[in-house]
């Protein structure tokens, strides 16, 4: 448990250098607070492909806990994986990169596969560059189409709300790998 304290302490590290807002000085987010109630809601939509790879030289997410139970289980209850997953245009892994989804999921479901999952995407290129969206909550992996809470976000995406449609694009099953498509509907102001 000490172990996962720590990985969680310094993720958390990690993602608040990481993602820089595009105001940095109190003054300056004292000013947007004030002109917030006179400034009209957006909705933006975004589309990309999330690369959640355990396996090879270089994988992208990986097990950083588990409980004595977890290789009993068949819905491996008890893990838990940290990951700073490629995010793309396009499914294929060659695809043009627009940021990084990078968080945390464990298996809380005993009875069927059902994530906790709590990431941060950070986008790197286009009109959000610098900006990141925070999903918080339940993804039911197996199932074709599941939805994820936006608890929050950053820069662009200050105050932000809303969720994303998730499918799998791609699995294997036995290393774990997947691609999966998001569909997101953020509500920022």
């Amino acid at each position: 448990m000490a172990k996962l304290a720590l990985v969680l302490l310094l993720f958390s590290g990690m993602v608040m250098q990481l993602v820089h807002s595009t105001i940095e000085d109190p003054k300056e987010v004292d000013e947007w607070f004030q002109k917030l109630q006179h400034v009209k809601e957006k909705v933006s939509q975004l589309h990309f492909y999330y690369h959640d790879i355990l396996s090879g030289k270089n994988p992208s997410a990986v097990k950083v806990a588990e409980a004595s139970i977890t290789k009993k289980s068949p819905t491996l209850f008890g893990l838990v994986n940290i990951f700073d997953d490629p995010l793309t245009e396009g499914p294929e892994p060659t695809s043009k990169l627009v940021g990084r989804a990078q968080g945390l999921y464990g298996s809380a479901g005993q009875q069927e596969v059902g994530l906790l999952q709590a990431m941060n995407l950070v986008f790197t290129t286009g009109k959000f560059n610098g900006s990141s969206l925070t999903f918080l909550g339940r993804n039911s992996a197996l199932q074709p189409l599941r939805e994820l809470p936006i608890i929050g976000g950053t820069g662009v995406f200050r105050l932000a709300r809303g969720f994303a449609i998730v499918k799998t694009h791609w699995l294997n099953s036995t290393t774990g790998d997947a691609i999966v498509e998001y569909h997101v509907v953020a509500i920022h102001y």
